[in-house]
């Protein structure tokens, strides 16, 4: 029954992208938010989107929390629609396209023999912040999930490997070693840490408990690396800005759980900031 529900839905998305092509990008983006908005509810529990908003926003009316889940659908269906121009954005220069706020931090690095750990969130456009990095000249590999979808995934994958960041790594104990070779030979590291993981620990966000990843942590502890925060997001005119914030260095005494708190507070900080433009369907707090 999955593999015909995964291959129904690689056919709609493979066609979805052939009319993205046609239509051009900025129609493709029009359409493919209507389309989320309307049909994006089937597809992902209404009652987790809900509850975990309801947990960042206790206090919130409903009419805020449907604006938020209103601007969600609309990211949602906007990155689906830029996939299809992804090479458009890479080959392109990003000041056409992206208001860069610290970039004089990534130079830094890029001149540095120092390698540093990323660390954000599925902001609008996300793939958009590794992009930049690595079109910046820094040496990087990114974490991600694969695809339940076995169809979808190699197309997903090809895309990202090709024009997003070469270095991709899948998220898991295997891509943990990964992650270590190449941190030693000198290559940065990018991942999500609002993902829930099951090899990680239990961490407060927004007040509740959810397994958070503590590789960022970890290198910290190790390497005595530096972590640097990053954040996206999307203006009306369909253009973004993306901020690279200053480099945290944590002290010797502070332990992997402390570490894995203070960013997940700062997480906290990035999406009450811009809870339009987070992915709220995530079951994080499971």
């Amino acid at each position: 029954m999955k593999t015909i529900k995964y291959f129904c839905q690689f056919f709609i998305i493979g066609l979805l992208f052939i009319i993205f092509k046609i239509l051009g990008i900025r129609l493709s983006r029009i359409v493919a938010s209507k389309l989320f908005l309307i049909f994006g509810p089937f597809f992902r529990s209404q009652k987790i989107i809900d509850r975990n908003i309801s947990y960042a926003f206790s206090d919130s009316d409903k009419k805020f929390k449907k604006k938020i889940k209103k601007g969600m659908w609309e990211s949602y269906g906007k990155i689906l629609a830029e996939y299809m121009f992804i090479k458009h954005f890479r080959k392109i220069n990003s000041e056409k396209f992206l208001e860069i706020n610290g970039q004089e931090i990534l130079e830094k690095i890029k001149i540095s023999d120092e390698p540093v750990i990323f660390i954000s969130g599925h902001f609008d456009n996300f793939e958009l912040m590794a992009m930049h990095i690595e079109k910046s000249g820094i040496d990087l590999a990114a974490i991600y999930r694969p695809l339940n979808n076995s169809f979808l995934n190699p197309l997903m994958e090809n895309i990202r490997k090709k024009y997003i960041c070469k270095k991709q790594i899948k998220k898991g104990v295997s891509g943990t070693k990964e992650i270590l070779k190449h941190f030693k030979t000198g290559t940065s590291v990018a991942l999500m840490i609002d993902q829930r993981v099951t090899q990680g620990i239990k961490s407060l966000l927004f007040n509740k408990y959810a397994y958070t990843t503590t590789i960022p942590a970890q290198f910290a502890k190790k390497f005595n690396c530096k972590i640097i925060p990053i954040h996206i997001k999307r203006k009306k005119n369909e253009n973004f800005i993306l901020e690279i914030m200053e480099p945290i260095k944590f002290n010797n005494d502070k332990t992997i759980e402390n570490i894995t708190l203070e960013l997940n507070q700062l997480l906290e900080k990035m999406i009450t900031g811009n809870p339009y433009q987070w992915i709220w369907s995530h079951n994080r707090w499971k």
